[in-house]
């Protein structure tokens, strides 16, 4: 897989990158040195820094609702996300959107403005790690 970055605002200069991700590991900045590892993805938990251990899960992801840790209860519903949009918790009210994602930007709200872009994606990002931009 190609690295996948994250930039500040409407930009590709690398010098704004914020995060790299190869497929496993989220880097801080345009690095992948393992001193820069953040997060690990499995496909299913975000783990914090460079571990697959149970007790370093922080997020989960089913394909719709993001969970808070190691959890698939309806209790521990963060963000539910339908492609687009991030919603806070189980909503999907409109006036709930914390994030609408359009494949190349993240926006703030429901809002797809120019103005509004707080992110550049280049490459695949999983949903998951929206969780973490907010």
């Amino acid at each position: 897989m190609a690295q996948a970055h994250i930039y500040r605002g409407n930009s590709t200069y690398s010098s704004n990158i914020l995060y790299t991700f190869d497929g496993k590991y989220i880097y801080k900045g345009n690095s992948t040195y393992s001193t820069n590892i953040l997060y690990t993805y499995d496909g299913e938990h975000l783990y914090k820094g460079k571990s697959t251990y149970s007790s370093n899960i922080i997020l989960s992801f089913d394909g719709k609702y993001i969970y808070k840790g190691n959890s698939h209860y309806t209790n521990d519903i963060l963000y539910t996300f339908n492609g687009r949009e991030l919603f806070k918790g189980r909503s999907n009210y409109s006036t709930d959107v914390v994030l609408t994602h359009d494949g190349k930007h993240i926006y703030k709200g429901r809002s797809t403005y120019t103005s509004n872009i707080i992110y550049t994606l280049e490459g695949a990002f999983p949903a998951i790690f929206l969780a973490l931009l907010l």
